[in-house]
């Protein structure tokens, strides 16, 4: 894969190869046909990890333990052309070179094959499918034969049905059939069409006049609906339990906006023009922002071009769209005269006054930087992305919410598919909406979070995993000129961690981070030494164990097999007689295969080269080979490589870790990506907060809130507002504000931003999260400056307990760094009751607690003052 997965994608591949193995043999063992599927919203990379399952279907996946199939067929169905060259393009782009475009293959008009060839993906749609189509040569419906030949002279020798059916019944091939579901709703489609969509996978999912149904289904949706409605009328299929992606994973992976900001009247009115300036003017705004932040980084790649969509109803005026674009090139009068163009259905360019506005493919605005005004309707196109669109002022009306959301749902994505460090102002999408009102614009934030949705259109469009905000009145609040330097250098030495990989390899870790560091030029020829210093350590066992690994290796060696004997005629029982032969190249590759699965595939082809002794005849990989796949069999072999390459890459990441924060965050963030390699969480670095957005109004009146000073960011009256405490929350403020030689608080983000202090804990699955305790504050004096965990959490929530016990092993790691680390909580009688997690004891009484409120009171919480 060309990109590093993220630990949720990772997860859902594994899954999915575990499906594809279980499929495999249930078809081919069983003579059972199955089906799964997997759910994920807008944004969580459903091609990226569609990628990877299908290179691990083709080549194998040493990190799940999974065989290539020889025999795999992808066919991949959606039910709208754009979208198969968009999907076809996005897998070229995830698998590098891994997956060849000529093995990537849109079904055209012309396509005419006996079967499918195996190690292929076939892209279909199902108005390929369709009674009219060119492929399947006039087939009927309902009863009629369906490959009933026409008597044009054009006639085709194979439809695409007679390549399905005998792609199928050809025991060494395997189709399996890709359902793709996930982008639903940004296209208007009929009752005919509708009708006609489901009939056709019901012919592929069942089988249909000769043609047997496909053995393997594998959907991947927005949500489990999507896929259960597609196969409600699947029949005799083994369904296999549903994948659904938890949208908090995907929001806290920084691929997602985290920030929705909406923009309406506050009074009546017609304020249409009036807003759509705002709007533009916030398109300027964050452009520039975006050039300085590419400068500071030193890297053009990082510069993004913002984009303004404009919104209007399905059959705009001409006077409505001459005022909006009259608007737009008033509030902006350096837009090009090329930066506009529209979306909208007829293709052609429309004439507005004395210029013309032309049609641009929807899948080609990312890349068309020069477009800085997009004109849209109610749906731009299925499967259109556009990280770069930044604004939408939406025309709409107030009853057009689904319209409004289906579209800002592909507007969500982050531009460099990361987050900003520290800015959420970048790291935000606004919405402007003229038309609504305070009421109607909530209404459009509950459908954001994803707490409500209107209809099955609307479902999965838009994510809204916890982390995500929807701000009505947002303020930028920026570093509080009034927080002294001393108090940001002890934030900078707090501790946070990063979230273990199930699947982590130490020695793939290494790999990883000796080419970062190469590449950084902090450490010129990393990978040589991290492959010395692996060498040096194999060299070692290959001597220490030299005896089990030469037995190991005559046992790779010598095939052993049985010969039945029995004669012709008689009752004689039939005799077993052993045979034994001499592996040849072929037995022994699989044997290494499995050596590299231990010692990660770089390393031991690496190592194997470095043993291998030539000669005038030979060039001694075979016995090279030999050896490592005798070597990766030895009990312990895998735990000491495992130690050692862990105790290095330590070591360079302690050694270089001021080097590597000076890196622009691109890089940095790959670092991070390293560090959460492992099977532990590891400790990250807490980055400073740039700009803070945060809410100033609450409630439906839009009541404005309460404010506090001295927090590390603040507006430009040195204030930070609450809107985001509940009366007991600030009441803890207040409590800690009011502590002898109190400097400075901090509201510790929600999410697992790289501004956030986050704690690494196991929820009740086992599964492994991050929490973000409330705040931190900091007391003391310039030369002795006291930082403090204080986290208030209800301990009624689920899972009050497992994050207690995730902070609990916190403390015991990295304790010492802080003056106080307490978790408080109220009690019906509204008193404050608070557990001081420095005091072991309490630690002890944690972990053997089974409910969290028994524990506040227990005698190991005390009152709170």
């Amino acid at each position: 894969m060309k990109y590093t997965l993220k630990e949720y994608q990772a997860d859902a591949v594994g899954q999915m190869l575990n499906y594809f193995a279980d499929a495999r043999d249930d078809y081919h063992g069983k003579g059972r046909n199955v089906s799964f599927s997997l759910a994920a919203t807008t944004g969580a990379g459903k091609t990226v990890m569609a990628s990877a399952v299908i290179e691990g279907l083709f080549f194998g996946d040493p990190d799940w333990d999974f065989e290539a199939d020889p025999g795999a067929v992808v066919l991949w169905f959606t039910d709208d052309p754009s979208l198969n060259e968009q999907t076809k393009a996005r897998i070229l782009d995830a698998s590098g070179d891994r997956i060849a475009y000529s093995r990537l293959q849109v079904i055209g008009n012309t396509f005419n094959r006996e079967k499918f060839d195996p190690g292929n993906v076939y892209f279909l749609n199902s108005q390929k499918l369709s009674r009219n189509s060119l492929l399947v040569r006039g087939a009927a419906e309902d009863g009629d034969v369906l490959f009933e030949r026409s008597a044009a002279p054009d006639l085709r020798q194979h439809t695409i049905w007679d390549t399905i059916r005998n792609t199928i019944d050809d025991d060494q091939l395997t189709l399996y059939l890709v359902l793709d579901e996930a982008h639903k709703g940004m296209r208007r489609r009929t009752a005919a069409d509708k009708t006609e969509q489901q009939t056709i996978v019901k012919r592929l999912t069942n089988g249909a006049n000769g043609v047997p149904p496909v053995p393997v289904v594998w959907g991947i949706s927005a949500t489990i609906d999507r896929f259960t409605e597609a196969m409600k009328d699947v029949e005799g299929r083994y369904p296999y339990p549903h994948y659904e992606i938890d949208p908090a994973l995907i929001q806290e992976s920084g691929l997602l906006k985290d920030d929705i900001r909406l923009d309406f009247p506050a009074e009546k009115g017609t304020f249409d023009t009036v807003l759509l300036k705002r709007g533009t003017r916030k398109v300027k705004t964050v452009g520039r922002m975006w050039e300085r932040y590419a400068k500071t980084q030193d890297s053009p790649g990082d510069t993004v071009v913002p984009l303004l969509v404009v919104q209007v109803p399905n059959t705009p005026s001409k006077e409505l769209l001459r005022t909006a674009v009259d608007a737009v090139r008033e509030e902006w009068p350096e837009l090009p005269g090329d930066g506009i163009a529209h979306v909208f259905g007829d293709h052609t360019p429309i004439q507005i006054g004395d210029y013309e506005i032309p049609y641009i493919a929807p899948e080609r605005v990312q890349e068309a930087s020069h477009i800085r005004l997009l004109l849209a309707k109610d749906a731009i196109s299925t499967g259109w992305d556009c990280p770069r669109a930044e604004v939408l002022v939406s025309y709409r009306s107030a009853t057009d919410k689904t319209h409004i959301t289906q579209l800002l749902g592909r507007m969500v994505r982050t531009p460099l598919a990361r987050r900003i460090a520290g800015d959420d102002l970048l790291n935000s999408v606004d919405c402007v909406l003229p038309n609504f009102n305070r009421a109607t614009a909530m209404e459009v934030a509950e459908i954001l979070l994803g707490k409500k949705s209107e209809g099955n259109d609307g479902k999965g469009e838009t994510g809204g995993g916890a982390g995500r905000r929807v701000l009505i009145q947002p303020v930028d609040m920026h570093v509080n000129k009034a927080i002294p330097e001393y108090v940001w250098e002890a934030f900078d030495t707090l501790p946070s961690q990063s979230l273990p990989k199930k699947t982590a390899k130490p020695t793939k870790r290494l790999s990883s981070l000796a080419q970062a560091l190469s590449r950084d030029g902090l450490l010129p020829n990393a990978r040589k030494t991290a492959y010395a210093e692996m060498f040096g350590v194999l060299d070692g066992l290959l001597a220490r164990h030299k005896q089990a690994i030469e037995a190991t290796a005559s046992a790779i060696l010598e095939v052993e097999g049985e010969t039945i004997v029995a004669a012709v005629a008689g009752t004689k029982v039939a005799d077993l007689e052993k045979f034994y032969e001499i592996a040849d190249e072929r037995s022994l590759e699989a044997d290494f295969r499995n050596a590299q699965r231990v010692l990660s595939a770089d390393l031991a082809r690496q190592y194997a080269d470095h043993i291998a002794l030539a000669d005038e005849d030979d060039d001694g990989l075979f016995d090279a080979h030999l050896k490592v796949a005798a070597l990766a069999q030895i009990d312990g072999i895998q735990a000491e490589l495992d130690r050692e390459s862990t105790a290095l890459t330590n070591k360079w990441l302690t050694r270089y870790r001021v080097d590597i924060m000076s890196l622009p965050d691109e890089r940095q963030a790959v670092y991070d990506d390293i560090r959460a390699m492992a099977r532990a969480p590891q400790r990250i670095d807490i980055r400073r907060p740039k700009v803070r957005a945060e809410e100033t109004a609450a409630g439906e009146d839009g009541t404005k809130v309460e404010t506090r000073p001295h927090h590390l960011m603040s507006d430009e009256n040195g204030q930070f507002p609450i809107a985001s405490l509940n009366a007991w929350e600030t009441t803890v403020l207040d409590t800690e504000r009011g502590r002898p030689r109190f400097l400075a608080w901090y509201r510790n983000p929600g999410r697992a931003s790289d501004d956030s202090l986050a704690v690494a804990y196991k929820d009740g699955r086992g599964n492994w999260r991050r929490m973000c305790p409330d705040f931190v504050f900091f007391h003391g004096t310039e030369t002795d400056v006291k930082v403090s965990i204080v986290d208030p959490h209800g301990f009624h929530l689920s899972d009050a307990l497992p994050k207690l016990r995730g902070l609990a092993d916190f403390t015991t790691e990295y304790g010492e760094e802080f003056h106080r680390i307490e978790a408080v909580a109220q009690l019906a009688d509204k008193s404050l009751r608070v557990l001081d997690l420095k005091n072991e004891a309490v630690r002890q009484a944690i972990e053997q607690a089974d409910d969290a409120e028994a524990l506040y009171l227990s005698s190991a919480a005390t009152d709170y003052y």
